[in-house]
């Protein structure tokens, strides 16, 4: 069965999760979760290209991709726990550039 996939559809994805991450700005975990939905999707466009591909050397882009997901997710994630310890709350609104 070859399978055919929609190229509108990943790119529908991520535009929806950068939608998200522009217009639900709140809380920082709301943030995060919109920036992992866009990695996602482009995780999957690259397996799929992968696939389409015969080429050895494109079989490492998912991978490299999915190590700086989560290495982004970790570093997201402990500077959301720092924010919630110093300022008390993940609110971004709260957060100001100008205070020390």
């Amino acid at each position: 069965m070859m399978l055919t996939h929609e190229p509108w559809l990943f790119s529908a994805t991520f535009f929806l999760s950068l939608l998200g991450l522009s217009f639900h700005r709140a809380h920082l975990l709301s943030a995060l979760l919109c920036l992992e939905g866009m990695m996602l999707s482009i995780f999957i466009g690259l397996s799929l290209l992968t696939l389409k591909s015969d080429m050895l050397t494109t079989m490492m882009y998912p991978v490299i991709m999915l190590t700086m997901s989560a290495c982004e997710a970790g570093v997201g994630l402990s500077l959301m726990i720092a924010t919630a310890r110093t300022h008390n709350t993940d609110n971004l609104n709260s957060l100001n550039l100008l205070q020390c």
